[in-house]
């Protein structure tokens, strides 16, 4: 198991001012608890008051920017912690689980959320002069999600971008600005390959982001591994590998938890029973179902629902 931890590289007495900064403004944008969508599309802010339960989500390529308090992630085996100083990248979609270890209604947990545009990302390393085709055998295929040291430039672009809520007028323009340079600094960063890897037309980890896109796409169907090793054109034992590489999961682990998670979905806001939830996301075996069910969520599907719905109540009575 992987226990992840980050050092900010800059000095702390040059970025801890920035970071506050970047709290207050977050907070005064979102007063309660929840994610809220800016007024600049694809860029959300969230915010706890309390600690929480672990939330499972697939999370889709972004940049979280965390101003305040402090969160757990887990992936695969694999454990994040990050807090202020740092952010971390996810560059494909990936089944998590994400709890938040530090937060209190005087100092609550607060987060930039920036989604990731593949194609401005594309762009930027044209515009860099930084290759976009390379043998994919040269380029190491790397983790889809990574935590990394804040600094001067990333923060100052974030703060712009934030300063922009308030501003309606100006989004047009200065929006796509603001975003360009945060994916840009992300590129230049020490682990921008991760970035880079995904936009290297047929590298490896080009090729498994294709096949993630199939299966979140077509996650109740039976699909072999050596049919998803086809569509990557990959031989079986590679594909295995490198999808591992990417993901910290296999690629029957990463279906597996799709189905899940869209179960519970279904349970909690469908209200379909457990048998019909487990028919809907491709199982043939509602015992396996449930099984598997109970290790990820901890409960029996029909339990864990009615956990979180009284959970759900409990928050809108409060």
């Amino acid at each position: 198991m992987a226990n992840t931890e980050s050092m900010t590289a800059q000095p702390a007495s040059t970025l801890l001012p920035k970071t506050r900064e970047l709290a207050r403004r977050l907070a005064h944008f979102l007063a309660v608890d929840g994610m809220r969508e800016s007024p600049v599309k694809g860029v959300y802010v969230i915010r706890n008051d309390t600690t929480t339960d672990r939330i499972h989500l697939v999370h889709e390529p972004a940049l979280c920017i965390v101003a305040q308090g402090r969160k757990r992630v887990v992936l695969g085996e694999e454990v994040y912690f990050y807090g202020p100083l740092q952010y971390l990248v996810v560059s494909v979609d990936l089944p998590m689980a994400g709890q938040v270890i530090e937060a209190s209604a005087d100092a609550p947990y607060l987060c930039l959320r920036v989604d990731l545009d593949p194609q401005c990302i594309g762009e930027l390393m044209l515009a860099s002069q930084q290759p976009l085709r390379q043998a994919a055998a040269t380029v190491k295929t790397r983790r889809g999600l990574y935590l990394s040291e804040a600094d001067t430039g990333l923060l100052d672009a974030a703060l712009r971008l934030v300063s922009l809520f308030n501003t309606p007028a100006d989004i047009p323009v200065l929006a796509p600005l603001c975003l360009r340079e945060i994916q840009y600094r992300l590129l230049q960063a020490d682990q921008g390959d991760v970035l880079r890897q995904i936009a290297l037309s047929e590298s490896h980890a080009w090729r498994i982001a294709k096949v993630i896109r199939l299966l979140k796409k077509d996650y109740q169907k039976n699909i072999s591994v050596d049919e998803l090793a086809r569509i990557a054109c990959m031989s079986a034992s590679s594909f295995h590998a490198h999808f591992k590489n990417v993901t910290a999961m296999t690629p029957l682990q990463y279906q597996k938890q799709l189905r899940l998670q869209e179960a519970r979905r279904l349970l909690l806001i469908d209200q379909v029973d457990a048998a019909t939830a487990s028919h809907r996301v491709g199982y043939e075996s509602p015992s396996q179902f449930s099984r598997e069910y109970r290790r990820l969520f901890g409960l029996p599907p029909v339990k864990d629902a009615e956990r979180l719905r009284d959970t759900h109540d409990a928050l809108q009575r409060a």
